[in-house]
C-alpha cells in the first residue's frame, strides 16, 4: 500500500512558549512525504537531502497513526520525505513534515478521519519526538491549511482562524540552526507580558504588529540579531504610527 502527503511551511506570528497560547500564518514552501506500507514490522525514514538528521518525529507519526487507524494490523513502514523548508529555522519544517508524514500515512491505509483530528495527531507526536516544546498546533494548522491560526497549545484548540492578506513574505535564512532542546525557557518567560500584548494584537488582526513584537522580544531573549528586521521595518515604514 502506498500513499502521498503535502503539506506547507509556516512562520509565527506569536509564539506560544511564554504563554501556551500562538499564532501562525501558511507560507509556500512544501514538504512531502511518501510512505509504502508491507508486510512486517519496522520502521524505514529516508529523509531526503537532510540525512543527518534525526528519523525520530517520521517514526512516531507513523506509530501514533498505526496505533490509531490501522486496526491492530502490523505493517513495516517505508517513508521518504522531500522538502523546501530550512531546518530548524523557524519556518515549521517539522510540522510540515509531521503533516505530511501523518497524511501519507492515512492516505496509504485508505481510512476516512478528521483533517484537524490528523493535524493534532502531528503535533503530539512532535513533543514525544522531542522536536517541539508545545506541540506547536498553531504552526501544524497554518502549515496545513494555510492562513492565519491562533490557537491553545495546552489544549490543542483552535481559538481563531483567518485568511491573511496576499502578501509577499521577505525570509531571512540564518545560518544556525536553533533546536528546541537549546530553547532558554526561563528566558522566555521572563517576556511573557510582551508576548500577551503581542497575542491581544492578534486577536485584534493586527498581525503585522503582534509579530513585530513577538520578534524583537523572542530576538532579544534567545540573544539573535534583529538588525535585518529592523532595518526591513524601516525600509517599509512598517508598522506605520
Amino acid at each position: 500500500m502506498r500513499g502521498h502527503g503535502t503539506s506547507h511551511g509556516a512562520a509565527t506570528i506569536v509564539s506560544a512558549f511564554a504563554t501556551g497560547k500562538g499564532a501562525a500564518f501558511g507560507i509556500d514552501l512544501t514538504t512531502t512525504a511518501d510512505v509504502v506500507l508491507e508486510e512486517g514490522t519496522g520502521i524505514e525514514v529516508v529523509i531526503d537531502g537532510a540525512p543527518d538528521e534525526s528519523p525520530a518525529l517520521a517514526e512516531e507519526c507513523a506509530r501514533a497513526v498505526l496505533e490509531r487507524y490501522a486496526g491492530g494490523r502490523e505493517h513495516h513502514v517505508r517513508i521518504v520525505t522531500r522538502s523546501d523548508i530550512p531546518v530548524s529555522r523557524g519556518l515549521k519544517s517539522s510540522s510540515a513534515a509531521a503533516n505530511a508524514i501523518i497524511a501519507a500515512m492515512l492516505d496509504a491505509l485508505d481510512v476516512e478521519y478528521d483533517e484537524l483530528e490528523a493535524v493534532r495527531l502531528g503535533a503530539r507526536a512532535a513533543v514525544r519526538a522531542g522536536v517541539s516544546v508545545t506541540g506547536a498546533f498553531d504552526d501544524a494548522c497554518a502549515a496545513r491549511f494555510g492562513g492565519v491560526f491562533l490557537t491553545d497549545n495546552t489544549s490543542d484548540s483552535v481559538l481563531a482562524r483567518d485568511v491573511m492578506q496576499d502578501l509577499a513574505v521577505f525570509i531571512h535564512v540564518p545560518e544556525r540552526k536553533i533546536r528546541k532542546s537549546s530553547l532558554p525557557l526561563e528566558r522566555i518567560a521572563a517576556v511573557r507580558g510582551m508576548v500577551e500584548v503581542a497575542f491581544r494584537l492578534a486577536e485584534e488582526g493586527d498581525y503585522l504588529r503582534a509579530l513585530t513584537l513577538n520578534g524583537l522580544c523572542h530576538s532579544a531573549v534567545l540573544g539573535l540579531d534583529a538588525d535585518i528586521a529592523v532595518r526591513r521595518c524601516r525600509a517599509a515604514r512598517w508598522p506605520p504610527g
